[in-house]
């Protein structure tokens, strides 16, 4: 493919609108709604996100995860190893964005706020109701760390297999659980003809949230 071919990929969006009316007055509940819709839809993995998170140097790194939970419609609840990448920028900057994007509806969703760690109870909790197959990963994976091959990753999985066989459940990592991000700001975006999208900002404010409408 050329260049040329490349500018040239366009689709033109006129499947909906968005306005003012539309929206709930809460953004998270109108975030539930909007995902709810794109499960409904059976668009492909509608609960993917990007989570963007910068070092101390200002670098920024972006990566995509899975959405796990809106706990009382406070925030975005996802999982990893505290010792990743990404665990380790929140633990130097605890500010966080999050992208959804859902093509069939031509709609995309941008969140940005700060994050803490979940509640060891919800960590543990959401652990243990994975696939023992995933449970076991989560043990064997140095996540982010350089390993020599392959084979040395299916050989940590194996020695954690036998650690843990005949155990119904495995206790969870030290290193590993949730993470809360409780948004300031969350835009929702629907595409419209000619590039002239809508675009709606929730901020929260000391006495909720204020709605604006941005330029596209």
């Amino acid at each position: 493919m050329t260049d040329q071919q490349l500018a040239d990929l366009r689709q033109t969006y006129s499947r909906q609108t968005l306005t003012e009316a539309d929206v709930q007055m809460e953004a998270v509940v109108q975030f539930r709604a909007w995902l709810e819709e794109a499960i409904a839809a059976r668009v492909e993995e509608p609960s993917a996100m990007t989570l963007a998170t910068v070092n101390e140097a200002g670098q920024p790194a972006a990566r995509v995860v899975l959405l796990k939970g809106l706990p009382q419609d406070e925030g975005f609840l996802f999982f990893t190893n505290y010792e990743s990448r990404k665990g380790q920028e929140l633990a130097t900057s605890p500010l966080a964005a999050l992208t959804f994007f859902w093509p069939a509806l031509e709609r995309q969703v941008r969140v940005e706020g700060r994050v803490e760690k979940a509640p060891e109870t919800v960590s543990t909790e959401y652990f243990q109701s994975r696939p023992r197959s995933s449970q076991i990963g989560a043990w064997a994976s140095p996540q982010s760390q350089p390993i020599r091959t392959r084979e040395e990753l299916e050989e940590r999985e194996q020695e954690v297999a036998a650690r843990f066989a005949g155990q119904e459940q495995l206790p969870r990592p030290d290193n590993w659980g949730g993470y809360l991000l409780r948004p300031q700001r969350i835009e929702f975006w629907q595409g419209r003809p000619s590039r002239l999208h809508d675009r709606l900002v929730y901020e929260r404010h000391p006495g909720g949230w204020k709605i604006s409408r941005l330029a596209p």
